[in-house]
């Protein structure tokens, strides 16, 4: 998202924090990644930005739903969003939301363990099921295969006690780490499928669903493979490893790709110090307060409103609140005359920040303010931001 005069204005008149959205790049990036991947079926991963603004309006172009939670399934049915459309990709789920899930219409579930399954099919007999395939370590800011996943020998365990619990096995997910910047990652990964699906054939079991996962990036400071890039590899894989059948039923969980760069997180200089040798600079927002990612050193672009020509020097930027793991950077770069009541932006910021915001110490995170909702002004770009 580009910061223009119009964010500037909003930006100087709302109350901060806040996050700017704007419903027409997250449209861009949907059919962009539909275009990609011929027939790929999308998900979108709920808990990336649950905003109902945002998936009505992927429910209108098309999507389904990745869900995590029966809070994220209770909220999607109060949308009036069909239970077909939503697969329940969580590989950790309370019983009682398995039932619930299933109750409701639900019969897509993960699993990458076998009480997992176990589960599944007392609260959820026969429902068809994918398992989630550990990755090995990539190129990406936040490579998930401590917690989830499994290797591929135990993958085809899963596969063969699955079908001997009743249930259906219908395929394989995996998740090649969140902010990949390898796009041959998916190539890897889809080597190691097509094992599966050729071990599970010879037990007499066809499996046809993909589920590709999230890891497409966004762009903050490194430079990232394009969506279409990522389609091409995959595309490729796809024809390469799977000739032995037909072609695979494609799925696909974006959630930071989707909405990423469809925000900016607006805040305010709140106070400046020098402590001993250090310049601190505290915002109105935090770790607690939307910024919780740079705890993983994520590190956004940051834009102090009317300030991007000034020298820089280092400060160490930190949230309101009274507790020391609210420092969001020890070391950035910012104008060396950054003061009181700044406007500063966080660049491509519209995943994993309102909904990651507590309400700790008292103090509001930020809320979502969307562009499609504000009186017209002056479009003119000052900053080019790489959408």
């Amino acid at each position: 998202m580009k910061i223009t005069e119009k964010v500037r204005s909003i930006s100087r008149k709302a109350k901060t924090p806040f996050v700017l959205m704007d419903l027409g790049i997250v449209e861009d990036n949907y059919r962009r990644l539909k275009n990609a991947i011929p027939d790929v079926r999308i998900f979108y991963a709920v808990k990336s930005n649950s905003h109902e603004r945002i998936v009505n309006k992927l429910h209108d172009l098309g999507s389904s739903f990745d869900v995590a939670s029966k809070g994220e399934i209770e909220k999607l049915l109060g949308l009036g969003i069909n239970p077909s459309m939503m697969s329940f990709g969580n590989t950790i789920k309370k019983e009682e939301d398995i039932k619930f899930a299933y109750e409701n219409g639900i019969d897509l579930f993960a699993a990458d363990a076998e009480m997992e399954l176990e589960k599944i099919a007392r609260n959820a007999p026969h429902s068809k099921v994918y398992f989630r395939l550990a990755m090995g370590e990539t190129d990406s800011d936040w490579p998930l295969s401590k917690k989830f996943g499994t290797n591929i020998e135990h993958v085809k365990d899963l596969v063969v006690y699955g079908a001997k619990l009743g249930l259906q096995p219908v395929g394989v997910s995996f998740h090649v780490g969140s902010q990949c910047y390898d796009k041959y990652s998916w190539q890897v990964a889809l080597m190691k499928v097509a094992d599966i699906f050729w071990f599970a054939r010879l037990q007499g079991i066809k499996m046809n669903i993909i589920n590709l996962g999230g890891g497409m990036p966004v762009k903050y400071i490194r430079n990232i493979p394009t969506v279409e890039e990522i389609g091409e590899v995959i595309n490729e894989s796809i024809e390469e490893y799977f000739n032995f059948m037909d072609r695979p039923t494609l799925f696909i969980e974006p959630g930071r790709s989707m909405v990423g760069n469809a925000g900016i997180l607006v805040s305010r200089v709140i106070l400046r110090s020098k402590k001993d040798m250090t310049n601190w600079v505290y915002l109105d927002a935090g770790v607690f307060h939307g910024l919780m990612e740079t705890i993983e050193d994520l590190r956004y672009k940051i834009v102090v409103d009317g300030k991007e020509d000034h020298a820089k020097r280092v400060f160490t930027l930190a949230g309101p609140t009274c507790d020391s793991v609210d420092v969001i950077y020890d070391e950035v770069e910012l104008p060396e005359d950054i003061t009181l009541n700044d406007i500063v932006y966080f660049v491509n910021a519209g995943a994993y920040t309102v909904d990651y915001s507590t309400n700790f110490n008292g103090i509001e995170g930020p809320n979502e303010i969307f562009m499609e909702d504000l009186p017209e002004v002056i479009e003119e770009e000052l900053v080019e931001e790489n959408v």
